[in-house]
């Protein structure tokens, strides 16, 4: 035991040998609590939602661009900054990833308040180079996605993955173990499954919107709106992010958003599961 006697009496203090006295200094620092020093508290937001965008083989440089460009226009559109100026907090938190069999965050978690946050985020996504790869995972995106909320220091009620792809799960663990895990933790996984289409018109990734119907999207409010080629992209983010927004039922938004009946409406899961239409036919 270390023991330290201060005061006037030289003779006890000089028995303490010099080494000792420094290992006992160091400890009493360790275990004294600092001073004036404390983590910053967590940022309270009406959402955390997290943008994970496909980055595989299968997406080319000019669809690329076109899901960003998508994002940008749906997260600086005065209908999505008006939804954000209506929450209890006012404000949510971003984060934009891009995924193929590895994954990368574009843009950290930015803080979402008005017009001018929103154009900085657009700004920082604009500028960043695109991250690509060749197998697609979508369970190691979930995974990833699902970790940046433990880091961000941002508090709230609604914890959101808004996945979009144009391909099944090929490599990673198995999207029948991830996804329960993940929605099991309080996440709710939304999607944007994109369906392509050859020059006669037949679906070349058939079932990829039941597919990720059945064992892609979960959690309280899940819902997917299936996308019909890239070109649909702009519309289909700044409806699906007004509702992950506004926290309301797929069916609401025309009313609400005042944006004309999407061709390729939202389908949403209920708290039984069952969804309300189904997604394996072209309209």
């Amino acid at each position: 035991m270390c023991r330290i006697e201060l005061g006037l009496h030289t003779r006890a203090t000089h028995s303490l040998p010099v080494r000792a006295l420094f290992t006992c200094l160091t400890v009493i620092a360790v275990l004294l609590p600092e001073s004036g020093v404390r983590a910053a508290d967590p940022v309270p937001v009406d959402l955390e939602l997290v943008l994970a965008v496909d980055a595989s083989a299968s997406i080319d440089v000019r669809e690329a661009a076109l899901q960003r460009a998508g994002y940008i226009a749906a997260l600086t559109d005065k209908r999505v900054i008006e939804r954000i100026a209506k929450g209890s907090f006012r404000r949510i938190a971003v984060a934009y990833v891009e995924w193929a069999g590895s994954q990368e965050t574009i843009v950290d978690w930015t803080i979402i308040e008005d017009a001018a946050s929103a154009e900085a985020f657009a700004t920082a996504l604009r500028a960043a180079p695109f991250h690509t790869g060749t197998v697609t995972s979508l369970s190691a995106a979930l995974e990833y996605s699902a970790r940046l909320f433990e880091q961000n220091n941002i508090d709230s009620i609604r914890r959101v993955i808004d996945i979009s792809g144009d391909g099944f799960n090929w490599a990673g663990r198995p999207i029948d173990i991830t996804q329960p895990e993940i929605v099991a933790a309080g996440i709710t996984i939304n999607a944007l499954p994109i369906l392509r289409f050859d020059e006669n018109g037949r679906i070349t990734n058939p079932g990829l919107d039941r597919y990720y119907r059945e064992r892609v999207i979960g959690g309280p409010g899940a819902f997917l709106i299936p996308i019909h080629g890239t070109e649909a992209f702009p519309e289909a983010i700044l409806r699906k992010l007004i509702i992950e927004i506004a926290g309301i039922a797929p069916s609401d938004l025309p009313q609400l958003a005042r944006i004309p009946a999407d061709p390729f409406p939202a389908q949403n899961v209920d708290a039984a599961g069952r969804d309300d239409r189904r997604t394996d036919k072209r309209p």
